[in-house]
């Protein structure tokens, strides 16, 4: 049996993915403009999501789904930056919460690590 805060961090991802079917043009509006094929990008990524989560919940891929994650968060700094850069992406959120986005994407980081 997994520990309760892998089966947590699998349902956020699984959660995650599946929001960016539900919502499609936000995660639109706050991938920056160099990055091609907006669309496509949020089906492959809330794909990605999915996927990682499911892997996740089985011992013998978690440490692929581990560092598929940690991988995912990496490259979604860009989107991070990108909404402190421009007031369009920022979803109307308060530049604190924007700036918090960032050391809290760390911890995510670290918390997939756990699972290598």
């Amino acid at each position: 049996m997994l520990p309760w805060h892998q089966y947590l961090m699998a349902v956020i991802y699984i959660l995650a993915g599946i929001h960016h079917f539900r919502k499609p043009k936000l995660y639109e509006r706050i991938i920056p403009p160099y990055i091609p094929a907006h669309k496509s990008m949020v089906i492959l990524s809330g794909i990605a999501e999915m996927v990682l989560g499911l892997m996740l919940l089985i011992p013998e891929n978690q440490h692929i789904a581990a560092w598929g994650i940690i991988l995912m968060l990496i490259l979604f700094f860009t989107v991070h930056i990108y909404m402190l850069q421009e007031e369009k992406a920022a979803l109307k959120l308060p530049k604190w919460v924007l700036f918090l986005r960032i050391p809290l994407q760390i911890l995510l980081i670290f918390w997939a690590y756990q699972y290598v």
